[in-house]
């Protein structure tokens, strides 16, 4: 292998190290995923409930 070659490849491999360790800190730093899905959800359920009309009554017009 030229040493040309050898240097690029060590660069590279010390650049894709670089990344890795910068995506794993990014990932460990995100908030999980499930507390907001969940929230939006009730969020959801909750605008439901009051949107809903009670038995037996009629929305109003506009």
């Amino acid at each position: 292998m030229n040493a040309n070659t050898a240097q690029l490849a060590a660069y590279r491999i010390t650049d894709l190290h670089a990344q890795a360790d910068a995506h794993r800190i990014a990932l460990a730093a995100k908030p999980p995923r499930e507390l907001r899905a969940r929230l939006g959800w009730t969020l959801v359920e909750l605008g439901l409930r009051l949107a809903a009309t009670p038995n037996g009554t009629k929305p109003a017009l506009a």
